[in-house]
C-alpha cells in the first residue's frame, strides 16, 4: 500500500521508507510531465495509485505501488535523454492544444519516447527547442537560477536606436513587468535605411514573449524570431523540423557566426576560472632563468634573430708592411 501523508507529514517524511518519493517527482522523472503539470493532472483526477484516484500531490509512493495515468500504467523511469529540435513556426509547444492547432509533439517522429520541452517557443517563433524525457531535468534547465544564456536572432521592423538597445543591459520595465539584463546588438552589415533589422539578443530569464515585448517597448515590431542557442546547446545546422539526440559526452555544435560579444549577461554565467590573470602596472616581470652553460669546446649558439652561416668565418686580411698612415713609424713613448 502506498505511503500517504498530509502536507506536514510529507514535508517531514516521518514514517516513510527510504525508497518512498513524492508522486510528482516520480512522474516527472518518468517523463510524464513537469512537476507543475503533474499537479494539474492530479487535480483533474487523471492519476491513480493502486486503483485509487489521487486528490493531492502530497502523496508518496514506492516501487511496490501501481501508478496509472488515464488508466494506463506509468513505466519506470528510463535513462535521461536530451534532444535538439529545430522548431518551425506554426507549431504550439504543448502536448494538447484546446484550439486544435498543430503541436510540436504531434510533429515529432513516432519512434521517440514521451518527451517534455525545456521551456517553450511561441507559435510564430522558431529555432532551438530542447526536449527531454526527464521532467526534473527540464525544470532545472528552465529556471532562471540555472544561469543558462538563451540567444536569439530577431528581425524587427522600425527605427533602431543603438543607444537604447545598449541600455537594455540594465533591464527594463514593460507594462509593470520587470525584465532583467539583456544584451541586444545590431548584427554586422546593418543598413540604417533598411526596413528590417537583424538584432542579436542574449538573456538569462526567458519570460513569456520577453524578446517581443521588450523590442515592442522600443518601437520595434518583431516579424521573425529564431532561438540559436540554449546554454551550451546550439541550433547549428539542424534543419527545420529535424530532431537529433545529444549523445552523452558529445560536444555541442558551436557555429562561428552570430555569436554576440561578452557582456553583462554572458559574464554572469561565465566561469571565473577561465579568466586569464593580468599583470598589474608596477609589478616586476617574471625572471627568466638563464640557460645552462655549454661544456668546454662546444660550439656557441648563434645570436638570437641571426641565422647561423653555413660557410666558415672570413678572416680579415693582414695589414701590408710599410709605414702607417699619417707619417712614419709609431714612436715609443
Amino acid at each position: 500500500m502506498a505511503a500517504h501523508e498530509d502536507d506536514r507529514g510529507a514535508g517531514r517524511g516521518e514514517g516513510q521508507g527510504a525508497a518512498s518519493e513524492r508522486i510528482a517527482k516520480v512522474l516527472a522523472r518518468a517523463g510524464v510531465a513537469s512537476r507543475r503539470e503533474v499537479e494539474r493532472l492530479i487535480a483533474a483526477g487523471r492519476v491513480s495509485v493502486n486503483g485509487e484516484p489521487l486528490t493531492t500531490p502530497a502523496f508518496k509512493v514506492s516501487a511496490a505501488d501501481r501508478v496509472t495515468l488515464d488508466g494506463r500504467p506509468v513505466k519506470a523511469p528510463e535513462r535521461t535523454r536530451v534532444f535538439r529540435y529545430h522548431k518551425p513556426p506554426g507549431l504550439v509547444t504543448t502536448h494538447r492544444d484546446p484550439q486544435g492547432r498543430p503541436t510540436v509533439f504531434e510533429a515529432l517522429p513516432k519512434q521517440l519516447p514521451r518527451l517534455i520541452s525545456v521551456g517553450r517557443l511561441d507559435l510564430n517563433s522558431e529555432g532551438l527547442l530542447l526536449l527531454t524525457n526527464d521532467g526534473e531535468l527540464a525544470r532545472r534547465l528552465e529556471l532562471p537560477s540555472s544561469g543558462l544564456i538563451r540567444r536569439y536572432r530577431a528581425r524587427a521592423r522600425g527605427k533602431v536606436d543603438a543607444a537604447r538597445l545598449a541600455r537594455l543591459k540594465d533591464g527594463i520595465n514593460v507594462a509593470g513587468v520587470r525584465y532583467g539584463p539583456l544584451e541586444a546588438t545590431l548584427e554586422p552589415g546593418h543598413d540604417e535605411a533598411a526596413a528590417n533589422h537583424w538584432i542579436s539578443i542574449s538573456l538569462a530569464e526567458g519570460k513569456n514573449r520577453e524578446v517581443r515585448k521588450v523590442l515592442e517597448a522600443l518601437g520595434l515590431t518583431v516579424n521573425r524570431l529564431i532561438r540559436v542557442s540554449y546554454g551550451l546547446y546550439e541550433l547549428g545546422d539542424l534543419a527545420r523540423g529535424e530532431v537529433q539526440e545529444v549523445e552523452p559526452g558529445a560536444r555541442p555544435i558551436r557555429p562561428a557566426q552570430h555569436t554576440p560579444d561578452q557582456g553583462p549577461v554572458a559574464r554572469a554565467a561565465s566561469s571565473a576560472a577561465s579568466a586569464k590573470p593580468k599583470r598589474k602596472p608596477g609589478w616586476a616581470k617574471p625572471k627568466v632563468k638563464p640557460p645552462r652553460s655549454a661544456p668546454a669546446g662546444a660550439p656557441r649558439a648563434a645570436p638570437r634573430g641571426r641565422k647561423p652561416s653555413a660557410s666558415p668565418p672570413r678572416s680579415s686580411p693582414a695589414r701590408p708592411p710599410g709605414p702607417r698612415r699619417g707619417g712614419g713609424p709609431k714612436r715609443r713613448g
